[in-house]
């Protein structure tokens, strides 16, 4: 049944605020660093035509769904798929479980990303092997993790709004301001003609396709709880089109933003546009050292990389929270207090994969195979999760009443959310099992190791029956 207000009757103070706290959300790693990673490693600007595809067919109206949906239930993912069927309960529980595994090991790189805008306040040139080889990933993921916790415990108006609000427009200002600074160096127009310059002949390749539909599902946040739980704390006047619209231009725009840094640095100073994750923590801090004034460009740079990456943890640890505190009845910093706790515990795993000890399985990082199951194919499904559960199960004048008189638009956004959406969703993880058709670059990080597609899906099936156990039986008890 639809609520009168938010989760535990919290709401969002303005409509900006919550545009602010939802673009903080899309808003990571993902644009930042791993976006020019991909664009490099596709061939540059080819790689738009799939992706900006890819945002507005199926990123844009997935997010209305889930607005749209997160406003009517006003409630989280668990209790909105509840009120479709009681027995979606459990799927709720699926895609909160599959959101913490991956907060656990985001929290890591949230933590790299500290590590080094601290290194470049200080003026350190610590080679990422160099950090990795000790026990400081440990260290600054713990503080990524206090932090996190700390933000959401302090409620949705003291904690997410006032870190969206000091965070988002730094991101973009600050990435302006890079694009005018680096508009002087001798590579931007090699930058802007291999951003902006398609090979038209690439688009006959799979991979650069696949490549551009996983990163626009990831740096959207789409299909992950997040924009539901956001939408449980909007005005009903609102509008939630416009507002997605908004939300996913912004978010397009940091990344070209981004593009526009990273790629005049890299011609600048004749390095590979393909470099992967070396780019941002190897590639990028070694060509700082070496400008005019780079210290200050890297400072700016890396605060950027640790705003975006953080705002996104905070909205992925609020998704569980908000899930838990719901059902349990408990007080926001209960909750918030015991769940930190355990990502606490549970970040260490993936932590000490990038550190001394070189945690691994088989030679491969424990972070890379988390990323791998649960970043790679777990997103996929809990995101034709929310798109069926939505529309076959529920008559589709809840979603026009939400999103606005029945017109052509909605008629689309719905039809595609019901077919299209899911389809291709399918269709991706199915060519990926059956056909042994690889996709790398739809993982959180670019450029990291590979497993093998039945090796994925046997470590993510692994995941997914423990969850499954888990959540058995909480609701058992619950009941």
């Amino acid at each position: 049944m639809e609520g009168q207000d938010g989760i535990r009757g919290e709401r969002w103070s303005s409509h900006a605020v919550f545009i602010l706290a939802a673009i903080g959300a899309a808003v990571g790693i993902g644009n930042i660093w791993r976006f020019p990673a991909l664009l490099g490693e596709n061939g540059g600007g080819a790689y738009l035509v799939p992706y900006l595809i890819a945002v507005f067919v199926f990123g844009l109206p997935l997010m209305i769904l889930e607005i749209a949906m997160g406003r009517h239930f006003r409630g989280t993912v668990v209790s909105s798929l509840g009120a479709v069927r009681q027995e979606f309960r459990i799927l709720g529980w699926l895609l909160c479980a599959v959101i913490f595994l991956i907060l656990s090991y985001y929290i890591v790189i949230t933590g790299w990303t500290l590590a080094y805008t601290v290194f470049a306040a200080t003026g350190s040139t610590t080679p990422f092997e160099g950090f990795t080889g000790t026990y400081q990933p440990v260290l600054y993921g713990i503080i990524a993790v206090i932090l996190t916790g700390l933000v959401i415990a302090a409620g949705v108006r003291k904690g997410i709004e006032r870190i969206s609000v000091m965070m988002v427009p730094v991101i973009l200002l600050a990435l302006g301001v890079m694009v005018l600074y680096c508009s002087a160096l001798p590579g931007f127009s090699h930058a802007i003609r291999f951003l902006f310059t398609p090979d038209f002949s690439v688009l006959t390749h799979p991979d650069i396709w696949v490549a551009a539909f996983g990163q626009a599902f990831f740096s959207l946040s789409v299909g992950e709880g997040i924009l539901l739980t956001y939408g449980s704390y909007m005005a009903r006047q609102q509008d939630i089109p416009r507002s997605a619209l908004l939300i996913s231009v912004t978010d397009l725009s940091v990344s070209l933003l981004a593009g526009l840094v990273v790629f005049p640095i890299v011609f600048t100073f004749d390095l590979s546009p393909a470099a992967g994750t070396g780019l941002a923590f190897t590639t990028l801090p070694l060509a700082f050292s070496l400008m005019p004034g780079g210290r200050i460009i890297g400072l700016v740079f890396f605060t950027v990389l640790f705003f975006a990456a953080f705002t996104s943890a905070i909205s992925m640890l609020e998704v569980c929270v908000a899930s838990v505190q719901e059902a349990a009845g408990w007080t926001r910093k209960r909750t918030t207090a015991i769940l930190t706790g355990v990502l606490l515990l549970v970040s260490i795993v993936p932590a000490l994969s990038f550190s001394a000890m070189r945690l691994s399985v088989g030679g491969i990082p424990v972070l890379d195979i988390m990323d791998e199951t649960i970043g790679t194919l777990g997103l996929h499904i809990v995101a034709v999760i929310l798109a069926l559960a939505f529309t076959w199960f529920l008559p589709r004048k809840i979603f026009e009443d939400e999103v606005g008189r029945s017109t052509l638009l909605t008629r689309l956004v719905f039809t595609l959310c019901k077919y299209v959406i899911p389809a291709g969703l399918v269709l991706t993880i199915g060519v990926h099992l059956f056909l042994g058709f690889e996709i790398p670059d739809a993982t959180y990080i670019a450029g990291m190791h590979f497993l093998s597609a039945w090796l994925q899906a046997g470590g993510l099936a692994t995941f997914l029956i423990g969850i499954l156990v888990m959540v058995l039986i909480i609701e058992k008890i619950r009941t």
